[in-house]
């Protein structure tokens, strides 16, 4: 009889079945394969993703879903209700995790209940992902993980193998690669009513804060994120961000992330003293999602 998962990863993909196939390929070459189970839930159908995981030779537990197109939050409470194991990983289907990270998050829950630990409350547990050095690195890459726009490794350097400060901690709740108890998971669900990308995974985190759940911020659990951005790209998504915040903080007035009128004049500022800067036109893109969300409420 095998032994139960100690580590449920859940992935949820949606038609990209190629990236899809390294990242589990990924998955199977973990030090501690053996105490894995694989949860992928495609969010809307796709032959392709479907025909994937038609094989049998998998080298660790894959179970596959589908849901109806909805978003990353119902896809993953739907692998969190599938989950067999006591900690759930979560991680998006284009990281690439090092041999190693799994191993690594299940050492900090180990040790999750020991004197040293307990009095933080209940640990999740977030590792450290960067680009894919296999891609073509492009400038606004370098700049969107330097700036913390993409993810804020560097505001957080500092913290390496700590808990990071409560008041902060759920700005850094990425979802590309982080752990926690299952049952905690089951009680602070994903939010299912956000329509828009962006800002879910901040929104959870202040639930989970909430819940006296505490951020442990494990570095050595490295993964790659292959995922290429060019300029264009870019700017959209930031387009995209400033649509949701406006979304987001009307369910969540707490969530921090809406710039107050002054900071949105320091930023019309900033590009106008420099507009062709990666920043300027970011910010620009930002304030134009913002502004076309306020205009569709008003």
């Amino acid at each position: 009889m095998n032994s139960p998962p100690e580590l449920s990863v859940i992935i949820p993909t949606h038609k990209r079945a190629k990236i899809l196939e390294q990242c589990l390929k990924h998955l199977e070459d973990q030090t501690i394969a053996g105490k894995l189970e694989v949860i992928v839930v495609s969010d809307g159908h796709d032959e392709e993703t479907a025909e994937l995981f038609e094989k049998t030779d998998w080298n660790i537990p894959v179970e596959y879903m589908e849901i109806s197109k909805a978003q990353q939050g119902v896809a993953r409470n739907c692998g969190v209700g599938g989950a067999h194991a006591p900690t759930c990983l979560f991680i998006g289907d284009d990281i690439f995790l090092e041999k190693d990270a799994c191993e690594a998050h299940l050492v900090i829950h180990s040790f999750a209940e020991s004197d040293e630990f307990a009095h933080h409350g209940i640990t999740a547990v977030l590792g450290y992902t960067t680009w894919d050095p296999d891609l073509k690195i492009t400038p606004v890459m370098r700049w969107l993980e330097k700036s913390g726009w993409q993810f804020g490794y560097p505001s957080i350097k500092s913290y390496a193998m700590k808990f990071l400060p409560k008041k902060t901690q759920h700005r850094y709740t990425y979802t590309s690669q982080l752990s926690l108890p299952t049952a905690v998971v089951k009680d602070v669900p994903f939010s299912e009513d956000v329509s828009l990308y962006g800002w879910e995974d901040i929104e959870w985190g202040i639930r989970l804060r909430d819940a006296g759940v505490r951020l442990f911020y494990n570095d050595t659990a490295k993964a790659f994120h292959h995922h290429h951005i060019a300029l264009k790209e870019s700017l959209e998504r930031m387009e995209t961000l400033g649509k949701s915040i406006v979304q987001i903080t009307d369910k969540v007035p707490s969530l921090d992330r809406l710039p107050p009128w002054w900071k949105k004049l320091v930023f019309k500022i900033l590009i106008a003293i420099s507009p062709r800067s990666f920043s300027s036109q970011h910010r620009k893109a930002f304030l134009q999602g913002i502004k076309e969300a306020e205009g569709q409420k008003g």
